[in-house]
């Protein structure tokens, strides 16, 4: 009987070792994250426990006299009220007196780092082609040991689909690294420089040599390419680097902090976790250089605080990034381009993902219905059930889309997608027609699953459209045109252009990544990013001989002549000067 009773518990349950085997495996990957470390994840999931008590007292009440007959007022004293309530908040008083005091990092803590890590970089450690090398093979150690943990770190903030994850943050790492093994050397030798008659005899060159100490500050979205992508440029080009990656991706944040002590020189390049008060602290003191990923409304504090040390920066920013939609192309392909560089891109939470539409009033309903014939079979019927779009990262940000959709002007101009999960953070693609110019979501870059289409008459009409607002940090056509590219490319000012798809350029090495305008300063990819970190310092050569009485006192009509003859670098003039001849 009792096989036969655990038989029929088992059954009913449908709960086996597989299952477990799951969860303990789901629970483990969560743990191993370091989220449930914090005190602030403790404390809200205790207050949460507490608000369910409150919420569902009578449901409670209900289950306890379903399945003890428990009186109802006993069961809300000696189970509610005295002990869960009670014990949940003494729980909650306990761990914010027992939790470990956190260091505290303020200016006397940034200033103590910053002095130690001048230290090394005076010692020349960071300077030689051998410590570079060494450190750049020691990343890519790190990436391969540990791809899982990235995934599931980025899977755990973003809900990021693992093919996003290990193609668009770790592949691209690699690919930084393997470019920058291969050409460090090539780099790293002084590039001969032509001389003129000027200073004859003479030789010159251009010599890249690190900045120093510099600080990188980077974004949520891409947490683990945008923070670690401009560190290898500061490791290339021969740098102490201190990294402070993004708060808002917590399990990110504290991986890459216990993945780069454990592999990389700690004696020079450094990871500082927190939120406002650490990067103020930071940005306090005098770096040689400082890499910010963000919007620009951070970007001018950063640039603020660098201008007090004449500190120069490099601002990753973004913008409106615009697609032009010309009527001669093949619509198929240019719609699944727009879908991966739009919602394929971390569900629009990408500073290049395309952030709105212009084609012809004619041809955006044929637009239209691509899209949602594309959209459909790439993330089915049920969009917030895919599994192959990210959530969005925060509640905050999905108050401040929902804000975007739900204004009056621009709720109903919606035709396709619209639904949201807000426990989940869910929101599916959508496409709008029409929507206003002067509607917030036409105002401010979007940065997430959005997607408006305005019209115009002539499809010319769209670069006037672009050229109205601030410079984007990337814009798109989709055109057979010959002329359409070239006016394209001529008129549009942003920081980098693609024709027939869309963010591809960020992939190509020998290409400059980087904005213009509010969209951005500086670039980096490639070598790009070895000079960003680097300074190029002019160097001249010359010996003892050749020396001309020219260019001392006493001044003659005679030196003037020579002289002016010199600087215009003609030999004829020259010949001419010496000889008297007007």
């Amino acid at each position: 009987m009792a096989d036969m009773a655990a038989a029929i518990i088992s059954e009913r349950m449908q709960f086996n070792s597989e299952d477990a085997s799951a969860l303990a495996k789901e629970l483990r990957v969560g743990f191993d994250s370091g989220k449930t470390r914090s005190y602030q994840w403790r404390a809200s999931q205790i207050e949460a426990l507490i608000k369910l008590t409150q919420n569902h007292e009578e449901e409670i009440v209900r289950a306890l006299y379903s399945d003890l007959s428990k009186p109802h007022t006993e069961a809300f004293v000696h189970e509610l009220a005295a002990n869960l309530s009670v014990v949940l908040i003494f729980v909650l008083s306990l761990i914010m007196a027992v939790e470990e005091p956190r260091r505290v990092f303020d200016a006397e803590a940034a200033s103590s780092l910053m002095k130690e890590l001048r230290g090394t970089f005076a010692s020349g450690k960071t300077r030689s082609y051998e410590w570079r090398v060494s450190q750049l093979k020691t990343f890519l150690k790190l990436l391969d040991d540990h791809e899982q943990e990235i995934v599931d770190g980025l899977l755990s903030d973003l809900s990021k689909p693992p093919l996003e994850s290990v193609v668009y943050e770790i592949g691209m790492l690699k690919n930084s690294c393997k470019v920058v093994l291969k050409e460090l050397k090539h780099w790293m030798k002084p590039e001969k420089a032509k001389t003129s008659i000027t200073t004859f005899p003479s030789s010159a060159e251009i010599v890249s040599e690190p900045l120093g100490v510099v600080l990188v500050i980077s974004a949520w979205n891409y947490p683990f390419l945008l923070s670690l992508d401009p560190v290898i440029g500061a490791i290339a080009a021969g740098n102490a680097v201190v990294l402070k990656p993004s708060e808002i991706a917590p399990a990110t944040s504290s991986l890459m902090a216990k993945l780069l002590g454990e592999y990389m020189d700690s004696s020079c390049i450094r990871v500082v976790e927190g939120a406002v008060d650490e990067t103020s602290a930071l940005l306090q003191q005098k770096w040689d250089k400082i890499f910010y990923t963000g919007n620009g409304r951070i970007g001018r504090i950063v640039m603020t605080a660098a201008a007090k040390h004449l500190t120069p920066v490099v601002l990753e920013l973004g913008g409106k990034s615009p697609v032009v939609v010309d009527s001669n192309i093949n619509l198929q392909v240019a719609s699944r381009r727009i879908i991966a560089g739009k919602w394929g891109c971390n569900n629009g939470q990408a500073c290049i993902s395309p952030d709105y539409i212009i084609t012809t009033k004619d041809y955006a309903p044929k637009l239209v219905d691509a899209l949602k014939t594309e959209l459909e079979a790439f993330y089915g019927e049920h969009p917030l059930e895919s599994k192959d779009l990210s959530r969005i990262v925060n509640s905050n940000h999905f108050a401040r889309l929902t804000k975007l959709l739900d204004e009056d002007k621009v709720s109903g101009k919606i035709v396709y997608g619209g639904e949201r999960n807000e426990s989940k953070l869910r929101i599916a693609p959508t496409l709008l027609l029409d929507v206003p110019r002067n509607s917030m979501i036409m105002n401010e870059e979007i940065f997430g699953p959005l997607l408006p289409i305005i019209t115009v008459d002539k499809l010319e009409e769209s670069f006037d459209v672009i050229n109205s607002g601030t410079k984007p940090l990337a814009a798109y056509l989709f055109t057979n045109n010959k002329k359409l590219k070239e006016q394209f490319v001529k008129t549009i000012s942003a920081g980098g252009l693609v024709v027939n798809d869309t963010t591809l350029h960020l992939a190509v090495h020998t290409l400059p990544f980087g904005g213009v305008g509010e969209s951005g300063i500086g670039a980096y990819h490639g070598k790009f990013s070895f000079d960003a970190f680097s300074h190029k310092k002019a160097v001249l050569y010359r010996s003892f001989l050749g020396d001309a009485a020219l260019r001392y006192p006493p001044y003659t009509n005679t030196k003037l002549r020579v002289m002016k003859a010199l600087i215009g670098g003609g030999i004829l003039g020259i010949i001419r000067a010496l000889f008297g001849w007007s």
